[in-house]
């Protein structure tokens, strides 16, 4: 497995934007049809915005219509990570990224039935879009 990335406070805010620290460091959740990719259907990869790794393949996504990003799976085993959710006073599962354990969003399982049955629902500005890859 590899060693995660690990960086201090003052790294992670001098790289990212406030609102992308605010949701990946501090488990927060940009307001729902907000982001940039919630109606995308271009062909390509979305990578983590603090470590860049992948994370999501948009031939996964679909329209959830719940306003952010949704996919029925990641892009592989190892590239997220889920974590129980106690907080807002109900049970969720908490996706990060299994690379430097940035915030993305929720897993549920309400997702298309006829593919996974999940539906990772995504904050936009935790992840950048690689076209064509």
């Amino acid at each position: 497995m590899r060693k995660k990335i690990e960086k201090s406070d003052a790294e992670w805010r001098s790289q990212l934007t406030p609102e992308q620290y605010r949701v990946t460091r501090e488990q927060g959740t940009e307001p729902p049809f907000s982001g940039d990719y919630h109606v995308s259907d271009k062909q390509g990869i979305y990578h983590c915005v603090c470590c860049h790794a992948p994370l999501f393949e948009n031939e996964h996504k679909y329209d959830a219509g719940c306003g952010w990003p949704s996919f029925d799976r990641p892009l592989g085993r190892g590239s997220v990570e889920e974590h129980s959710d106690h907080s807002l006073g109900m049970q969720r599962t908490e996706v990060v990224c299994a690379h430097c354990d940035a915030h993305l969003g929720h897993v549920f399982p309400d997702g298309p039935p006829d593919t996974t049955g999940l539906r990772y629902c995504i904050n936009s500005v935790a992840v950048s879009f690689h076209p064509d890859e």
